[in-house]
């Protein structure tokens, strides 16, 4: 029943090849037809490397997808988890249900966070990876951020452990000013699917995960980040391309010497980019985040690269926080 991997992330859209053309021309995935598609809708499979992203619209007015999308906008609805086999998978989505997920279709979907599904897939689900071409310079899917209204944290980490088999790995308070939120990541046994969970603190002022779970109508995932061999190359070739990411204050970079010493890539180069850099007992963390385009200001994606490092950027959190706070602030001006 042990998870593999992520299969591919469904994404539900009002039109998905309009998306699909989006994630071609802005962040460089080739486009292709699905082995099997879903009756009453359109799918396009977008792919770069090992990662498979399916969006979906559908071409029907009563549809689920089109209900979805009315209640949340463009989005992941559904990540897909790889099993070795369809026996594998039925198992684990059997797990899924024991442990308190609601099930929805016949397919071994499964309700897990809110109307984020969690699908048990078997490895030929789309298409073997062997039968893709790996281009481009997003390499895999590193982690997904799914944020949860206060009070849900602790049942989400707990369906995650017993229904899906994963551990908790991390934990982490942040606090922004009179802004704070929880953050767990719990990640499967092999280490290739990681779900960073976060959820506000109620009791202090309402900041961005709040604004998130209102404007997307509960929890959902927030954003996705992909690895990249080289993020400060990927940023240079994506911004070309018209990808905008978060800026970082310049003070971040006066104090990131002192903080952490000589780092893998230049602090001249990290700060001409607008790249975040963390160290861990294993290596290095470089990461970023990209704008959201989402009408809602909803869903946004982030690029990651890790020299050793397993961590998800601990001493980052605060400086990300305030760097979408600053987005926020600016789109409601």
């Amino acid at each position: 029943m042990t998870v593999s991997g992520i299969a591919y992330l469904e994404l539900y859209a009002e039109d998905a090849h309009k998306y699909a053309a989006q994630l071609r021309d802005d962040w460089g995935f080739t486009l292709s037809k699905p082995v099997r598609t879903t009756p009453g809708t359109a799918q396009v499979l977008a792919h770069q490397n090992s990662i498979r992203l399916l969006v979906t619209s559908a071409v029907d007015a009563e549809h689920q997808v089109t209900e979805w999308v009315r209640r949340h906008g463009d989005g992941v609805a559904v990540v897909a988890l790889r099993h070795t086999d369809k026996v594998a998978a039925a198992a684990a989505a059997e797990r899924a249900l024991n442990a308190g997920g609601g099930c929805l279709d016949g397919a071994g979907t499964v309700s897990g966070f809110g109307d984020l599904a969690v699908r048990f897939a078997d490895a030929q689900d789309l298409l073997p990876p062997d039968e893709l071409p790996c281009r481009g310079g997003l390499l895999s899917l590193d982690h997904v951020a799914i944020a949860v209204p206060g009070g849900q944290l602790d049942a989400s980490v707990e369906w995650a452990v017993r229904g899906l088999g994963f551990k908790e790995i991390f934990r982490e308070y942040v606090e922004v000013g009179t802004q704070a939120m929880d953050s767990r990541v719990v990640q499967s046994p092999c280490g290739a699917v990681t779900f960073t969970l976060l959820e506000p603190d109620t009791s202090r002022t309402a900041g961005q995960i709040d604004g998130f779970l209102e404007a997307h109508g509960g929890a959902g995932a927030q954003h996705v980040a992909f690895s990249t061999a080289s993020i400060t190359t990927s940023v240079r070739e994506l911004s070309a391309r018209g990808v905008a990411f978060l800026s970082t204050p310049g003070a971040y970079y006066r104090a990131l010497e002192s903080r952490l010493g000589p780092t893998g890539i230049p602090v001249d180069e990290l700060r001409g980019t607008n790249v975040l850099v963390d160290r861990d007992h294993g290596g290095e963390l470089f990461q970023i985040f990209a704008r959201s385009t989402h009408p809602r200001r909803t869903f946004f994606l982030e690029l990651v690269e890790r020299r050793g490092a397993g961590s998800f950027g601990t001493a980052n959190i605060k400086a990300l926080y305030e760097a979408v706070e600053r987005e926020r602030a600016t789109a409601h001006n």
